[in-house]
């Protein structure tokens, strides 16, 4: 009776926290009509303050899974059932960058749905990843709610107040606090990718958040640097947070070049930094991101992502309580193409290598939710048995459409004028490198992906 009780409970939070999020929206969005809004809007125009966000939300349909995940398909994780993958509001005020005068500003992001565990600042995991021993994660955002939903949860991604400084010729830009990670293509917010799901690449190849000091100078219309130092994380500055191993600094390097007509870019980006304060290893990882756009509809982009880390302890399907230096590379095709003003196609190709199975479990949020509790390693999100990695090449072919079918359909609502519907289907393959098979795909060595998901901001 107790687990039926429990179980109800759960579904009945699950459904609440839906509820809510949507009936906000609504209230939202009502409230945005009245006299008083149109006053409050005035205020915060004449004032340069942003206030914004949106709502993204998908199902996945995967034939090979009777229930549970996508195996380490991470974001739209969650087999055969609806996701409500991001409610996000942002309040801003940006900076005017390249002037001779000073100018202030920030931005603050509050993120509800199930991709708030991908989004928190798990830079300090459960277990240190030198020696295995337990640690005390950080209090930023991993437990503000909703434990008992097993999916959903609140992360807090960007907090930061950001300088116009006007020195040199186009001045620098300044960040400090908590902020998304400059590096790579695909990122955290849902409006500024393509695709419903992520590259492996992006999700086991490449850090989310940083905590510290971010610099950005533009030198003039073809290169641009940035650097940070982030402090926070036993991952080598890695999705850190702000009271945990703050004595460990790491660096974060950026160099880009655009074309004069604006058409091709490349862009070199890389970390460094000590493992943690209990750790001399390093870690790191650079990457390079190039674009072109092949003609004004067409956009081409390739991303290689490769990483390192010393010393690391490994347990898995290959190697049991073995200290070593693990490795990670990647390498990702997209291709873009306008059909029509509010339809676009897009394919996406991708290898990705877990050299020694150190970066990419399965499921990725069973793993990623997992705490000390009463000394034994448990996670709110599902049996962390069932956990697993190894050695392996992971495979993902990707096409799907951008459908706004707001414009489209003509419709006058001022809520889903930016409605932004995108059908896609992604297969996925793994092969185990140097070892046993590997079968993360509910026990297959590979799956295909039928997903449907909507993007409204506002």
């Amino acid at each position: 009776m107790n687990e039926s009780y429990h179980h109800s409970k759960k579904k009945f939070l699950k459904r609440l926290l839906i509820v809510f999020t949507l009936g906000s929206t609504f209230l939202f969005f009502t409230y945005a009509t009245t006299p008083y809004a149109n006053n409050l809007k005035k205020h915060f125009k004449d004032s340069r303050i942003e206030l914004g966000g949106w709502i993204h939300g998908g199902a996945t349909l995967n034939p090979s899974q009777a229930g549970g995940y996508n195996g380490p398909v991470a974001f739209a994780d969650q087999a055969n059932r609806f996701q409500l993958n991001q409610f996000n509001l942002f309040l801003q005020r940006p900076v005017i960058s390249e002037t001779r005068k000073w100018d202030f500003g920030g931005r603050f992001d509050f993120l509800f749905g199930t991709d708030a565990i991908f989004t928190q600042a798990f830079g300090v995991p459960t277990f240190d990843v030198n020696s295995g021993e337990p640690l005390n994660r950080n209090n930023w955002d991993l437990n503000l709610c909703c434990s008992s939903t097993r999916t959903y949860g609140i992360a807090l991604p960007q907090a930061y107040l950001e300088v116009h400084v006007p020195i040199g010729k186009n001045g620098i830009n300044l960040k400090a606090g908590h902020f998304y990670s400059p590096t790579g293509f695909e990122t955290i917010p849902a409006p500024d990718n393509f695709f419903y799901t992520r590259a492996y690449s992006f999700n086991a190849g490449e850090p989310f958040t940083h905590t510290g000091l971010q610099a950005n100078y533009i030198v003039n219309n073809n290169w641009s640097v940035s650097g940070s130092a982030v402090t926070g994380s036993a991952t080598g500055g890695w999705d850190s947070g702000w009271d945990k191993q703050l004595g460990n600094w790491g660096g974060v390097a950026g160099i880009t070049w655009t074309s004069d007509n604006q058409a091709t870019s490349l862009n070199v980006t890389g970390t460094y930094g000590k493992i943690s304060t209990r750790s001399d290893e390093s870690w790191g990882m650079y990457n390079i991101v190039f674009q072109h756009k092949i003609n004004p509809k067409t956009l081409l982009v390739l991303h290689h992502v490769h990483g390192y880390a010393g010393d690391v302890l490994l347990n898995n399907l290959k190697y049991t309580n073995v200290v070593k230096n693990a490795e990670w590379i990647g390498f990702v095709t997209h291709l873009y193409h306008d059909l029509t003003d509010n339809l676009s196609i897009g394919v996406r190709g991708e290898w990705f290598r877990d050299r020694d199975g150190f970066r990419n479990p399965s499921p990725f949020r069973v793993a990623a939710a997992t705490n000390i509790v009463n000394g034994v390693a448990t996670s709110y999100a599902g049996n962390i048995s069932s956990v697993t990695i190894t050695p392996a090449d992971y495979y993902a072919a990707t096409i799907g459409l951008n459908w706004k079918a707001a414009k489209t359909l003509k419709l006058q609502s001022e809520a889903l004028k930016k409605l932004n519907i995108r059908p896609n289907i992604r297969y996925d393959r793994v092969d185990a490198l140097h070892t046993t098979a590997y079968r993360p795909f509910a026990g297959n060595k590979d799956q295909i992906l039928f997903s449907l998901d909507f993007v409204i901001p506002f």
